[in-house]
């Protein structure tokens, strides 16, 4: 899969989703660091990534706008894990989540469980 790296994640999970197989920059790499979430979006929209983030802010940004994507890779309660263990995290669910952020959606993986919600996102 080709995502994009927020920057409120490691650079070093790239790097073991590289070596994983997995197309990967970090927003450092495209001169978005510090961009605002929208143009974050639009970087991944227009390169076909899909974001890996903590920021719920993201999914709200897609809610407002109604957009079919980019797909969210939503990552929470993390902040004690080193970035190889969230690495592992998200290599260890993909399988489970690639036909959902293939298609479009925002999947949040936390400790507990995978929450799937399909683009756009609708009221609830």
């Amino acid at each position: 899969m080709k995502f994009l790296l927020d920057e409120n994640q490691s650079p070093r999970i790239a790097e073991v989703l590289a070596e994983a197989g997995h197309d990967v920059i970090h927003v450092r790499d495209i001169g978005r660091r510090a961009s605002p979430d929208e143009q974050v979006l639009d970087a991944a929209r227009e390169a076909d990534r899909v974001v890996i983030s903590a920021d719920t802010d993201f999914g709200e940004l897609l809610a407002a706008s109604n957009a079919a994507g980019p797909s969210i890779l939503l990552l929470r309660r993390q902040e004690q894990r080193r970035a190889h263990e969230i690495a592992a995290l998200i290599l260890v669910n993909l399988d489970d989540v690639v036909a959902d952020l293939q298609s479009g959606a925002v999947v949040v993986i936390d400790d507990e469980r995978i929450r799937i919600r399909s683009l756009p996102l609708q009221p609830d």
